[in-house]
This record gives C-alpha cells, structure tokens and sequence, in this order.
C-alpha cells in the first residue's frame, strides 16, 4: 500500500520543467554582494537559498582588480586600500565627480553570538523583512515537500541549503580578523581614496577602525582543507542541479520560484544596504555627496582645510610649484644656449 501522503495536490499541466535545477548554477553576484556588504556570511544565511551558491567563495574579486590610491589628510602618508570588500562598497555608494563623506566606528552589535546567527546585520525595518521573508520561503517550501512526501524535491532543497552552510563555515573561518598593523589608541585619521571613474571619497574614524577596514586581508586565502569543503559544496550545487529532474512538477515549480524570488529579494535587502560591517566596525555615510567642477578645486579645499599639502603632491593632485619653475628656468637656459 503506497504510503499516505499529508497533502495532496492536483495534477499540473504537462510542462517541461527538467533543467530547472539549472538556475541555480547562474552566474549571479547577489549572494557574493551580501558576504561583502556584511564582512562574512551569518549562520540565518544557509536559509537564503539562491542561483550562485557556487560562487560565493569568490566575493572577493568584486572590486574588480581595483585597489584605488589612499591619502591621509593627517600626516601624508599615501597608500592603497587593499581590503576588496571595502573597495566594492566604496564603488557602491560613490558618484563620479563627488567627495562622498564616510565615517567608521566600532559596530554596535560587534562579533556577538546572535550576530553570527544573523540577527544583527540589519539597518533598517524593510531589509529585515525581506531578508526574513527570504527565510522563511524556504521553510515552507521544506515543509510543503515534506508533507507531500516528494522526498526528491526535498532532497533538493536540503543540498542546497548544506551547500549555503558548509560556503558558511568555510568564510567563517577565512575572514578571521589578522594584521592591521600597529595599534594606534586615541588617534584619529582622514582618509582621501581616489577611485577610478573620478570617484572620491573622504573616510574618517578612529586610526585603528580605520585600518581594520582598509589594510590587511579582508578573508586570507583558503587552507588546503577549505579548499577541498568549498570543492565539495560547489560538487553539491551541480549534483543537485542534475537531480531536480527526478522531483514531482510541483516540486520543480517550487524549487525555481524559490530560487527566482529569494535571490529577487536579497538583490533589493543589498541595495537597501548602506553600511559596510567589517572586523566589528561598521562604514557609514556621513552626510550627502558634494559636486565639483574640477578634481584641483576638492585637493585646494582640503589643502585650506588641513593646513597640509603633502598628500595632494604625492597622490599627484597638485603639481610643485618650485619644481615647475626650477624646470622652466633649466628650459629657458638650454633654449636660449642652442
């Protein structure tokens, strides 16, 4: 006797749904988005189950190769922020010919324990929600498969989401707070980084926020053992792709419009997202992006502002007057001698 099924549901039409499982092999920056915005990924997040599970070890070529010229207004020591995650937010919230102000501080939720459950990533209400409604999708898709006894569409959903837990646990381990360098206690810094597409920002904070959020490695590079987990998790991801033929109708309508509105509502909670949480700090905006006609006209205002103009000359902001004129002079010379 067939065993007896909890809920039942009306047979679909005949519609070819084999390769939906696919989806879940695109090629989509969302979930990489997220690790970025948030400095790792939280123990909620296996919950979140979206296209590009296989991808989310790689979150740390967002910045697309970039590593922009940093200057302190403070001291004039020039630089470049290494850290990618910082450089794909500060791409994110900058405009072409504006100074966008930051600032950086000691995140108030920190490394807690419910942080790391997922609870303390969230700036506003709305973001919340939609995260939320993100997890709660998949459980009732889990429970709706269970009921309906398709064991090989729940099959599915639990293989990606051990796939989003082990991704977990691996960038856990691998964006451990490292080197920052020195600690300077009761300092405070100012940071002008030049990002291509005539992008400014202007950073300030504490010295040590400051470099928790710009120098180092963001996550290191994976061990041997990582790199064999995340090989598995990402062999899981295409698995379940090549099973998802064997669920009911149902089932495959359920995992693909999962798929599609999970990652919908997560593109929108990272749009929305406006911080960046990194090491136990956080980078806020710190009022609105100012225009400017001319890249001089920012280096000559924040010359007057800080009294200091070494770090325009290094960054090549500002040309030296006394060189210029040294090597006019020199021209002239050789011009009037020939």
């Amino acid at each position: 006797m067939a065993p007896l099924k909890l809920l039942s549901f009306p047979e679909l039409p005949n519609l070819s749904l084999d390769a939906a499982g696919l989806v879940a092999l695109a090629d989509i920056a969302t979930l990489q988005e997220r690790t970025a915005l948030m400095g790792r990924s939280q123990l909620l997040d296996a919950l979140v189950v979206c296209p590009g599970i296989h991808r989310q070890q790689m979150a740390t070529s967002l910045n697309g190769g970039e590593y922009p010229v940093c200057g302190s207004l403070t001291d004039d020591y020039v630089f470049r922020v290494e850290n990618p995650a910082t450089v794909f937010f500060l791409q994110k919230v900058s405009r072409s010919g504006h100074l966008t102000p930051l600032w950086v501080s000691l995140n108030p939720a920190g490394n807690k324990w419910y942080k790391f459950l997922g609870l303390g990533q969230f700036t506003d209400t709305i973001s919340a929600i939609l995260y939320f409604t993100a997890v709660t999708l998949a459980v009732g898709v889990i429970i709706v498969l269970a009921l309906s006894r398709d064991w090989w569409g729940l099959s599915v959903i639990l293989l990606l989401v051990v796939a989003r837990f082990i991704n977990i646990l691996v960038i856990h381990r691998r964006s451990v707070p490292g080197w920052f360098g020195v600690k300077e206690e009761g300092r405070s810094g100012d940071l002008l980084i030049l990002l291509s597409q005539d992008r400014w920002v202007r950073l300030r904070g504490a010295v040590d926020d400051l470099k928790a959020v710009t120098a180092g490695q963001w996550m290191r590079d994976p061990q041997l053992a990582e790199n064999w987990i995340s090989a598995v998790a990402t062999v899981i991801v295409y698995l379940d792709a090549a099973l998802a033929s064997n669920a009911s109708q149902l089932a495959k309508i359920l995992i693909l419009a999962l798929l599609i509105i999970s990652v919908g509502l997560l593109a929108v909670v990272n749009s929305r997202t406006d911080s960046l949480q990194m090491h136990g700090r956080i980078i806020k905006l710190d009022g609105e992006p100012k225009s400017y006609e001319r890249r001089l006209k920012l280096a000559e205002e924040l010359i007057r502002e800080t009294g200091r103009r070494g770090w325009a000359l290094r960054m090549g902001m500002v040309v030296d007057d006394e060189k210029c004129q040294k090597t006019d002079t020199n021209i002239s010379v050789e011009e009037v001698a020939l």
